[in-house]
Parts: C-alpha cells; sequence; structure tokens
C-alpha cells in the first residue's frame, strides 16, 4: 500500500534509480544524512520548505503519478505538482460544466456539501456537550440555522447561512479548548496558536480531497459551492468542508487538549503567530494517523479508512452528476 511522505525543510531531492533521494540542508548549508525512499510505496509528497529538485525529478514523477504539495514557511499552502490528467473524461466533464452551469443543479449539490458540513460539525458538538462542555445554546443555534439551508435560493445566500454557521461553530472551540483560545477566526495571517492549527489543518485536508479528486474521472477546477477560480482546485475546497469537522478539528481538538502540542510549539510573532517545525511534525502525525484509521461501512459492510471515504464520496459525486445516483454527503454515523 503507498504511502504519504511528508518532508520537513527537505533540502534537495534527486532520483537514484527507482529511489526518491532526499538530502537534507540546515540553514547553513550543511547537508545531513541522506533518506532513500523505493518510488514504488510513494503517493504524495508533501513539502514544508526549500526544494532543490530538477526537471528531470519531475518527469519522474510525473510518470510514477506521484504529486508534490508544497506550503511556505507561514503554513499556508502555495500549490501542487499533479501529474498528467490520466483519468479525465469527456462526458464527466460536460457533465460538470452542465451542473455547474445551471443554477439549480448547482444549488443543490451545494446544499448537500453544506448539509453534510453542518451535520458533523453537530456531530463534533454534541460529542463534547455529552462530556460536560456546555455546548447547548450554540448546538441550537447552528441547528436553527440548519433548518434554513434547504430555503437558500442562491449559492450567495447560501455561503451566508454557511459563513453564520461557521462563526458559531469557531464559538465552541473556546469551551471545547482546556488551555487555549480561539478568539474568532483569523487568515493571512493566524492571529493565534488555535488560528494556526485551523488553517495548517484546512490546507491539509484541502489536498487531500485534491488528492482523491485526481484518481477519479472529475475535474478538480470544477465547483459547486465555491466559485472555480485562477490557480485553484475549487472542488477539493467544496469536498474538503464535508471533511474538515471530523479530520481536522478533532485532531485540533485531541492534540492540544492531550498536550501534544503546547504553547511552546508555536513560533509567536507581532502580527501572526506560526507552527514551529515539533508542532507541525505532531500535527501531521496526528493527521495522518487520523486519516488512516478504519471504521465499519454501513453500505459497503468493510472496514474503511477516512482517506478512502473521501475518495468514496468522489465517486458518489460522479454518480450523480452522470445521472445514476442522487448524491448524499458523508455524514458521520458513529
Amino acid at each position: 500500500m503507498k504511502k504519504t511522505y511528508y518532508l520537513f525543510n527537505p533540502g534537495r531531492m534527486s532520483r537514484k534509480d527507482n529511489t526518491l533521494k532526499f538530502t537534507p540542508v540546515d540553514e547553513n548549508g550543511t547537508e545531513g544524512q541522506p533518506k532513500y525512499i523505493p518510488v514504488e510505496g510513494v503517493s504524495d509528497l508533501y513539502c514544508f520548505g526549500a526544494l532543490d529538485a530538477n526537471s528531470a525529478l519531475y518527469n519522474f514523477l510525473g510518470k510514477e503519478q506521484i504529486a508534490v504539495h508544497f506550503f511556505d514557511y507561514y503554513e499556508h499552502y502555495t500549490g501542487s505538482f499533479m501529474p498528467k490528467d490520466y483519468l479525465l473524461a469527456g462526458k464527466m466533464q460536460i457533465a460538470q460544466t452542465k451542473y455547474h452551469s445551471s443554477k439549480t443543479k448547482r444549488l443543490i449539490i451545494a446544499q448537500k456539501f453544506v448539509q453534510g458540513a453542518v451535520f458533523n460539525i453537530l456531530k463534533n458538538l454534541r460529542y463534547y456537550h455529552s462530556r460536560g462542555k456546555e455546548l447547548g445554546d450554540i448546538i441550537a443555534t447552528i441547528e436553527r440555522y440548519s433548518t434554513l439551508l434547504s430555503n437558500t435560493t442562491d449559492i450567495d445566500m447560501l455561503m451566508g447561512f454557511e459563513g453564520n454557521i461557521r462563526q458559531t461553530y469557531y464559538d465552541a472551540f473556546d469551551i471545547i479548548l482546556n488551555d487555549f483560545a480561539m478568539n474568532g477566526r483569523s487568515k493571512r495571517p493566524p492571529r493565534n496558536e488555535v488560528n494556526a492549527l485551523v488553517s495548517f489543518g484546512n490546507m491539509m485536508c484541502y489536498t487531500v480531497c485534491l488528492g482523491q479528486i485526481y484518481h477519479t474521472q472529475l475535474n478538480p477546477t470544477i465547483s459547486f459551492l465555491h466559485d472555480p477560480g485562477y490557480r485553484r482546485y475549487s472542488l477539493a475546497l467544496d469536498l474538503a468542508e464535508v471533511f474538515k469537522p471530523i479530520l481536522v478539528d478533532r485532531v485540533i481538538f485531541k492534540v492540544l487538549n492531550k498536550k501534544e502540542i503546547q504553547a511552546k510549539d508555536f513560533d509567536v510573532q507581532v502580527n501572526s503567530v506560526v507552527l514551529k517545525d515539533t508542532a507541525r511534525k505532531t500535527f501531521v502525525r496526528a493527521f495522518e494517523e487520523r486519516l488512516n484509521e478504519t471504521i465499519k461501512h454501513r453500505s459497503l459492510n468493510r472496514s474503511v479508512s477516512y482517506k478512502h471515504l473521501v475518495k468514496l464520496e468522489c465517486y458518489k459525486l460522479t454518480k450523480h452528476l452522470l445521472g445514476m445516483e442522487e448524491y448524499k454527503p458523508f455524514k458521520s454515523w458513529w
């Protein structure tokens, strides 16, 4: 089974036969001990920091269907190297375009994305409420908003309700977390430790969704909830809404409340907060454990990983677009 590899300050990367060679280089230019990874065991590479590689290496990665995702010093996702779209199909692209172009059809899919996200948000809140966190008022507020989603008449109205729900949900972070406060959502730059983790985790979830979309016939640039934009794979943003509560937020609650990540693991600057390497590595490890965790799937009657659930979501959307089966968003049942 192929694995995802996370590279922190990777330095130089090259090909050696059928092996990827990584030579870490510190800030003084001193090379560390090279690491060798057989290419057959790699599905994705995540690079945090500068990477020195040539076009021959990227040609090799493209042929092996290995994606590379890049993050800058501030944990911002900056882009991906994606191999040639080997599964793209004209019929699917036409179907996606037709659904996006139809106000009614697009709105139906967009509503389902938000409904799935809100269900999973409420699942998180009820879990912690049952364990002594006073979240009753927040749960009631989000439940009221959720009843209005199906009555929205356009994407802007839907996004307005979704924004209100997210804002209310983020207020709950200050109650769920023991030693940290979020104090509202702040981005680019994050103003505190919790916001830094949320931004970093959301980008991780986005790239996971992008990677799974790539292995289907879906075109990642044609979306329904988010407007397609230049230089971004907006369908991955759509799918990430459904999975962020269970893949990102639950990991944040875990690593902070169990003190796996502490205040000393953040670099607090004048106007922003970023994760130190220790925090990145700890979060990535917990995130990867979450992705690989398995649950018993009720329809398939077998155990599947959270990562595979994202791919199944892509297949469900594909069937909807081809008129085979109505799309129903993933909703956590445990």
